[in-house]
């Protein structure tokens, strides 16, 4: 097992990750070095409120919420309804991979908000998905359908003119700065950077015999850039300005919304695809972790969670009879 750095959990993986003889890997190391140069305030969540104030009103819906049906997610929905009182439609996609139990959790928020609601179920990635563990590609499964969904939601927001595609992301998933302008993880980040790599060189050479994908995208810059030239819509989480904590929104949309944790999940106390079981396990398997390592690791930094609590949250629990499971519906299987 690869060493681990000894302040956050991100692992020896050159030449992106290196940990030296003090036991601390080089992201942490930078992370000194932009805080000790650079520090930000964090935002305000006047900013969001200023924000939001530009841009409502103006049509039938003030934003697009992409509800998956996790606590995030699920949380961010309320917050928009409860707290800012703007007009939502809440959004669900579903691959072929969502869970009942995420999908129990959907329907039960936009019953009990009373939220118009628009679910989209396609089998148009699975050929995609099954010719990437097929052929045992280090893609990370969940990066390029995150360039599905997020083109989804951009036409649907242009669609109805929808200002802002409201996202359940946290402070551990972006950062200040891609509020404005990006969303998802930051793949020119040097912990990121084989990930992406494996991603882009799957795209652009694996598909070439499927037509279906002949368009697809190759990067986020791509999906932003596409989208912008239909209807102007902005990126934005309230998580980002709340400070709130994981275990207190948990309670209130328990409490509010009848929101239930999944029996089995990764992370622990997360609400994913099935399929992110498959993603997990080949990143852990190519890479030696995975983005939500990234994640965690930079919510250690930024002090927003413990180091033990996140290997805990880390732990890969689930055996191969679930993988086959999942892989099964793709022509797959792990031995």
């Amino acid at each position: 097992m690869a060493q681990l750095c000894s302040r956050c959990i991100l692992p020896h993986a050159p030449p992106g990750i290196v940990i030296d003889d003090q036991g601390v890997c080089s992201i942490c190391r930078s992370h000194e070095l932009t805080r000790a140069v650079k520090s930000e305030p964090p935002p305000l969540e006047s900013d969001f409120v200023q924000l939001l104030g530009k841009r409502r009103g103006k049509g039938a819906y003030d934003c697009l919420v992409m509800c998956s049906g996790g606590k995030d997610s699920t949380s961010a929905l309320y917050y928009m309804v409860k707290r800012y009182k703007v007009r939502c439609l809440a959004f669900t996609f579903d691959h072929g991979f969502e869970t009942g139990e995420a999908l129990d959790n959907v329907h039960r928020a936009v019953e009990k908000l009373g939220v118009d609601f628009l679910f989209f179920r396609s089998e148009y990635m699975k050929p995609l998905f099954a010719r990437l563990v097929q052929t045992d590609s280090p893609a990370v499964i969940c990066h390029p359908c995150s360039l599905w969904y997020m083109g989804l939601a951009f036409d649907i927001a242009a669609r109805y003119e929808i200002p802002f595609i409201v996202a359940g992301w946290t402070k551990g998933q972006s950062t200040r700065q891609e509020a404005m302008s990006k969303c998802g993880c930051n793949i020119h980040a040097p912990e990121f950077a084989a990930m992406a790599e494996a991603t882009q060189t799957f795209l652009r050479t694996k598909l070439v015999d499927l037509p279906q994908y002949k368009d697809f995208p190759h990067s986020m810059e791509e999906v932003l850039k596409r989208a912008q030239k239909r209807f102007k819509t902005m990126v934005v989480s309230p998580h980002w300005f709340l400070p709130h904590d994981t275990a207190e929104y948990v309670a209130l949309i328990q409490r509010e919304l009848g929101w239930r944790y999944p029996k089995v999940s990764y992370p622990k106390e997360s609400t994913n695809c099935s399929l992110n079981f498959l993603s997990v396990y080949n990143s852990m398997r190519h890479h030696g972790y995975t983005h939500y390592h990234v994640e965690a690791s930079k919510m250690i930094r930024e002090g927003l969670l413990s180091r033990p609590e996140a290997l805990r949250l880390l732990e890969m629990d689930f055996d191969l009879e679930l993988l086959n499971e999942i892989a099964g519906k793709l022509g797959h299987e792990y031995r």
